[in-house]
């Protein structure tokens, strides 16, 4: 039978010291033996047949041995933390410490653990959100968006200016040599939209139709992207958008209203209850950082360096893994790399502590996930990726991370009993029903979850 004994080495890490009587290693010491016997070749044996003393002879009995503990540490480990009780998260750092042929195995195992976490009074938290205000500033900010919707270009006789849209043509050269593919005809640009060509909005405001701008920026794009090029521009016309006026005939054309007052009387209401959301998920974030103030508790380094790794994977995966992107958006910030890299790491212990805690909720409350929830979950998440739900869960479950989408249902559960006892005020001092709260939106965190215990 495996004995184990379990030592603190730290506030959220242990050693487990673990020791294997030989006879549990057999079934490892089997397999290396015949996984050995068919990759050597042994005169007058058939590959595989080749006996355990045959093998001891020609290939050693260490290597068997080194196979068989390579084998059976998995196994062993993983049954020493069950049987100690331990809550290991990641990766454990294996050490034998000693093997004894026919005798024993010893080893040790130091791992991170999840933190003890006191809970506090749970019932009846208060939680202040921001009042439900719409101001007519907002209200005619949505009307004009609404307007823009129905805008109409006219050409006009003078030069381009912000917010003139313009039909270009356009061609790309390096050292004199037209770029292949970087030429365009036709084009319809916004002036002032800053989302095509570096320098082509300074370039070509102020310009007529007929008139031509040329000018060097570096390429993005093609074969020649990082290099100097010279863009050559040519405005074909000019032309400005108009928008329908704010009148009883714009309100019939836009809507089922007959005036414009009714209309924007139904933009205040839309306004109204889209902040009305809001506070429900502010009650909720609030609500989280309430509770992660009210624990103090050690934060295993490991957890915070896994959810650094996955934001920043996070924001180097939207960028295309480019490098120059990255820095362009270092700069657009104002930060550094280090600057950077430090904001991202406070956020990341502050969003494990989160997770820690809603777990130790969800233990004390002894929340389950029944799998009618998991299932709307996972509809829900695959609307957010536009992808078909069984396609999205069948990807779930090759990836190995339906444990850990169960957790954040787990959490989320939890939040939703807590907030459900909590109460809730706005500013005014009012207090706030937030029993038509929609569910809670898929988490965007890498969980936290105790590892596969795979050495």
């Amino acid at each position: 039978m495996v004995k184990s004994t379990v030592e603190n080495v730290g506030p959220t890490r242990v050693k487990l010291a673990v020791e294997v009587p030989f006879d549990e290693l057999k079934p490892s010491l089997d397999a290396a033996y015949k996984a050995i016997a068919k990759q050597v070749r042994i005169p007058g044996f058939r590959p595989g047949k080749a006996p355990a003393r045959i093998i001891d002879q020609r290939v050693g009995r260490a290597a068997v041995l080194e196979q068989a503990v390579n084998d059976a540490l998995p196994r062993v480990y993983s049954e020493a933390v069950r049987e100690s009780g331990v809550r290991a998260l990641g990766q454990p750092e294996i050490e034998v410490t000693n093997l004894d042929d026919g005798q024993s195995l010893s080893f040790t195992a130091e791992v991170d653990v999840r933190p003890e976490i006191t809970l506090p009074e749970l019932k009846g938290i208060e939680v202040s959100v921001d009042d439900v205000a719409v101001t007519d500033a907002e209200v005619e900010e949505q009307l004009d968006a609404l307007r823009e919707r129905f805008a109409s270009l006219t050409g006009v006789d003078r030069p381009a200016q912000t917010g003139d849209f313009v039909s270009l043509d356009l061609s790309a050269a390096v050292d004199g040599e037209e770029v292949e593919g970087g030429s365009a005809k036709g084009l319809s640009y916004e002036v002032g939209s800053e989302d095509l060509i570096d320098g082509l909005d300074a370039a070509i405001t102020g310009k007529s139709a007929g008139d031509t701008a040329t000018f060097t920026t570096t390429l993005r794009q093609g074969d020649h992207a990082g290099e100097q090029g010279d863009i050559t521009a040519t405005v074909n016309s000019v032309k400005q958008k108009e928008l329908p006026g704010a009148d009883d005939e714009f309100a019939q054309l836009a809507s089922e209203f007959d005036t414009i007052d009714e209309l924007r009387a139904d933009l205040r209401e839309r306004l109204i209850r889209a902040k009305s959301l809001s506070q429900g998920s502010q009650a909720r974030d609030r609500l989280v950082e309430k509770l992660v103030e009210s624990a103090d508790f050690p934060v295993p380094e490991s957890a915070v360096q896994a959810e650094v790794g996955y934001r920043e994977h996070d924001v180097v995966h939207s960028l295309g893994h480019d490098d120059k992107l990255f820095e362009e958006l270092l700069a657009s910030q104002g930060k550094t790399r280090e600057e950077f890299t430090a904001e991202l790491r406070e956020s990341a212990e502050k969003s494990v502590r989160a997770q820690f805690i809603l777990d130790a909720i969800a233990d004390a409350e002894q929340v389950t996930v029944a799998d009618a929830e998991l299932t709307e979950y996972l509809v829900r998440q695959a609307a957010r990726y536009n992808m078909p739900p069984k396609d999205f869960a069948n990807q779930i479950v090759e990836a190995g991370n339906l444990p850990a989408l169960m957790s954040d249902v787990r959490r989320n559960k939890a939040l939703a009993s807590v907030l459900e006892s909590a109460t809730v005020t706005d500013a005014s001092g009012n207090k706030v029903d937030l029993s038509s709260l929609p569910a809670p939106e898929p988490s965007s965190l890498a969980p936290i979850d105790e590892e596969d215990v795979t050495p």
